[in-house]
Parts: structure tokens; C-alpha cells; sequence
């Protein structure tokens, strides 16, 4: 059974979002997508800096099983990396959602939620 946190958002595509109280936004990928890839070998991160768009990739993890594409789940401007991926990308495996996030974006001025998921909806997709 996978862990999902009350206190989070959740994307289709299996990433999770944090609000900080600075009003960045904090992403990552879930328990459940972390599992079904396996251990995690590589993670991309895109460039601090990087405009995004609601469902641009935004990078690539790849597991011992297969890559996946990470695709942003709110539009904004990349202001952090997780740096320790670079060297302990199995993070996301053991601390998906907190040690193991990906990325730090300062949302765009009209920050759009439509279409993410609470805990439970995001249960139910999963099943």
C-alpha cells in the first residue's frame, strides 16, 4: 500500500505539491510512482531559472526498470534542485516526500490547481 500524505496535492501523472509558507511550491513524485519504477538510478532535473508550464517535462528519473518523464503539475519559475539526487538518486526511493524532492518553483501570479488531486481522489486513481 502506498503512503499518501493528507497535506499534499497530487497530479494524474504521479507528482505530489507542497504550498511553503514563503509561497514557493515544492515538487516531487510519489510513493506509488517511486515503487512502480523500481529503484531509481538518474535523476534529471531541469536548470534553476526554467520557466515551466502546467505538463512540460520537466525532467526524467530512470530506475532499473525504466525512465519516466516528470511533468510539472503547477506553471512557474524553477528557483531550486535537489542537489542530493545528483549523488543519492535512491533518496526518492527511501524519502519520496521529503528528502527526495525534486524541485522548487516560484508559481506564476495566477497559480492554477484545477485538476490536481486531494488524498483521497488520488487513493482512488491508484486504486
Amino acid at each position: 500500500m502506498s503512503t499518501i500524505p493528507a497535506d499534499l496535492l497530487y497530479a494524474k501523472s504521479h507528482e505530489w505539491v507542497k504550498r511553503e509558507s514563503d509561497g514557493t511550491i515544492v515538487i516531487g513524485i510519489t510513493d506509488y510512482a517511486q515503487n512502480s519504477l523500481g529503484d531509481i538510478t538518474y535523476v534529471q532535473t531541469p536548470k534553476v531559472g526554467s520557466k515551466l508550464k502546467v505538463g512540460d517535462v520537466f525532467g526524467v528519473v530512470e530506475s532499473v526498470k525504466a525512465a519516466s518523464d516528470l511533468y510539472a503539475p503547477v506553471a512557474g519559475e524553477v528557483v531550486a534542485i535537489n542537489d542530493l539526487l545528483d549523488q543519492k538518486p535512491e533518496t526518492v526511493n527511501q524519502e519520496p516526500y521529503t528528502e527526495g524532492w525534486m524541485l522548487k518553483l516560484r508559481p506564476d501570479s495566477a497559480v492554477s490547481i484545477d485538476g490536481l488531486l486531494d488524498a483521497v481522489a488520488y487513493g482512488k486513481l491508484i486504486g
